[in-house]
């Protein structure tokens, strides 16, 4: 680090405290001058590419080195190679125009610049942590946010980041492995948090305290919830059906999702009923611990597991030099039967006579409250200040989205009236103390045909963090999935873009604050830029190699160059 300024250099003294180092400064100005400082950081670790093999002293020369060039090319130098960075590599590659709305063209800005910002598209050996890179909260950890939140973003403008984040899945799968191995099962359960590869599980054991009994809260995301071994598989044949990238899926993909249906496999557990259960998990909804078949879970469950069977099938009869690589390693053979059968027994929680979904066994039968006094609140988590977790579990009130994430991803398995059921039943339940949560809705509320409600909920998920009302949201960092999720509001609610079944759909429902709105999707290498008004969109085939299938409005149509459909 070095500082420099335009008039003699003042009076300085470096402090170093606990987990902090800066510099104090003195210097007197007269009447009318201006002093400019200039400070110039940078921070190498043996773990980067470039500093690779490089001892302490190496590490210090090559710093030095880089830091005596910063300083020579100047700030404006370096601020105009910035600027033409992000102009190349984000603004005019991934461009999102909203007319009608400064602060809302703002806040996807807002949100794009910190997508980018703390995704490591260099290096497969890293993952997003929770907080990006703007703080130390949940210390770097990589959750679920990044399959659910995060990757689709980066699938649709910049595939080989996505790629990259899917890479290192598969290279902490070493983690996974011994995280089921502990548990007595096979295959592979991806940790809940993870961080660098061969760490691990990560999750703390024990966080906060229970206002009630006065001790440490165990943290039973880290044993228990254990629907991020779906939500992994699912981000990778997301990005297969988007890119058609054989050759990730035969070197990684493939695997992985086998690896993840062997865990389901074996995770499941007999019942008296004859069917098969998932027993004593977490699901997305925080606020509910130690549930059975907790309907997200077993769900995205059985999807692995058919989809794992589908490739094996397929591998078994046209491509038997991959089947015989993979039988190798996850005994393709005997597992097939398996996924096969087990599959077709889960226990799938059903819409009951009013048309709702439960969320799990015991959801609708538990105590129902008022929660206006929470719903209310500005800060999140207000409601532990009168219960504690274990009085919670006992409480229909849901931390965030659960059934509504379901709906979300494999939308086509639900009738309209089971969504519509469910939302008005689950959502009066829902405190949205996740800034996962309202995103999600967002979204569902546009499935609905409540456009006005979506974007009354997109506008509460911009406040997450750029809102005065809750000044310490953002004391341990930004809500990195979160910024995910508003990319999803405005491309897939609002611009009415979705993959089903590697099929695409562009139905737009604009709020009626927007005059209209513009992004791009990359489908399969090609760039198409949407252009939606009120009542039509135009969807242009900006790469023009091949022709283009898309259900706009319930209508299929093909197209090489451009088209344009009126409502």
């Amino acid at each position: 680090m070095v500082h420099s300024f335009n008039i003699v250099s003042p009076e300085s003294d470096i402090n170093i405290l606990r987990r902090r180092m800066f510099s104090n400064f003195n210097a007197g100005l007269e009447a009318g001058q201006t002093l400019v400082m200039e400070k110039y950081v940078n921070v190498f670790t043996s773990r980067d590419k470039e500093a690779e093999g490089l001892d302490v002293s190496g590490l210090q020369a090559l710093s030095l080195e880089e830091l005596k060039k910063d300083e020579a090319s100047g700030f404006d130098a370096i601020a105009a190679e910035s600027a033409e960075c992000w102009q190349q590599r984000v603004w005019d590659r991934a461009p999102i125009c909203i007319k009608g709305s400064d602060i809302d063209q703002f806040v996807i800005r807002f949100a794009q610049y910190h997508m980018q910002l703390m995704t490591p598209a260099h290096d497969r050996r890293m993952n997003i942590g929770a907080k990006g890179f703007s703080g130390e909260g949940y210390k770097g950890h990589t959750f679920w946010d990044t399959e659910i939140f995060l990757l689709p973003y980066f699938i649709y403008t910049m595939p080989e980041a996505a790629r990259n984040l899917m890479e290192y899945r598969y290279l902490s799968l070493p983690g996974a492995h011994a995280k089921a191995a502990k548990g007595g099962y096979e295959g592979a359960q991806f940790p809940w948090e993870s961080a660098w590869l061969d760490d691990g599980e990560v999750t703390p054991e024990y966080m906060g305290t229970d206002i009630v009994t006065g001790q440490l809260i165990k943290v039973w995301s880290g044993f228990i919830e254990i629907h991020i071994t779906a939500d992994v598989a699912f981000g990778v044949w997301q990005y297969y059906q988007s890119t058609d990238d054989q050759e990730f899926m035969d070197r990684y993909g493939y695997e992985l999702i086998i690896d993840c249906a062997k865990f389901w496999a074996s995770r499941l557990e007999e019942g008296d009923d004859g069917m098969l259960h998932i027993n004593d998990v977490v699901g997305p909804d925080e606020y509910k611990e130690h549930v059975n078949d907790n309907a997200f879970t077993n769900y995205m469950a059985r999807w692995n597991m058919n989809k794992a069977a589908e490739y094996i099938e397929q591998f078994r009869t046209e491509r038997r030099s991959l089947y015989e690589e993979l039988d190798a390693k996850l005994g393709l053979a005997g597992l097939l039967p398996l996924l096969k059968e087990k599959a077709g027994r889960i226990c799938l929680p059903v819409p009951n006579k009013d048309g709702v979904l439960p969320q799990d066994s015991t959801y609708l039968t538990l105590k129902d409250i008022d929660l206006t006094k929470y719903r209310q609140q500005a800060h999140v988590g207000g409601i532990y200040k009168d219960f504690n977790q274990e009085q919670i579990c006992k409480i229909q009130v849901s931390k965030q989205a659960d059934v509504m994430v379901l709906f979300y991803l494999l939308e086509d398995l639900f009738p309209h009236e089971v969504k519509l059921a469910s939302w008005d039943y689950y959502e009066p339940r829902t405190l949205h103390d996740s800034s996962l949560s309202l995103s999600t809705h967002s979204v569902l509320a546009c499935d609905i045909d409540d456009t006005a409600l979506g974007y009354s909920m997109f506008r509460k998920a911009c406040d997450i963090d750029l809102s005065n009302d809750d000044p310490h949201s953002s004391d341990t960092g930004i809500h990195a999935a979160s910024y995910g999720g508003l990319w999803q509001c405005v491309v897939y609610g609002f611009g009415g873009f979705r993959m089903l079944d590697g099929k695409i759909r562009i139905s737009p429902a604009l709020p009626d604050e927007w005059e209209s709105l513009s992004y791009t999707i990359m489908w399969k290498g090609q760039r198409l830029r949407v252009d939606a008004a009120r009542d039509s969109v135009a969807i242009t085939n900006e790469t023009g190699r091949d022709a283009v299938s898309v259900e706009v409005w319930g209508s299929e149509y093909t197209f090489e160059d451009k088209l344009n459909v009126d409502m």
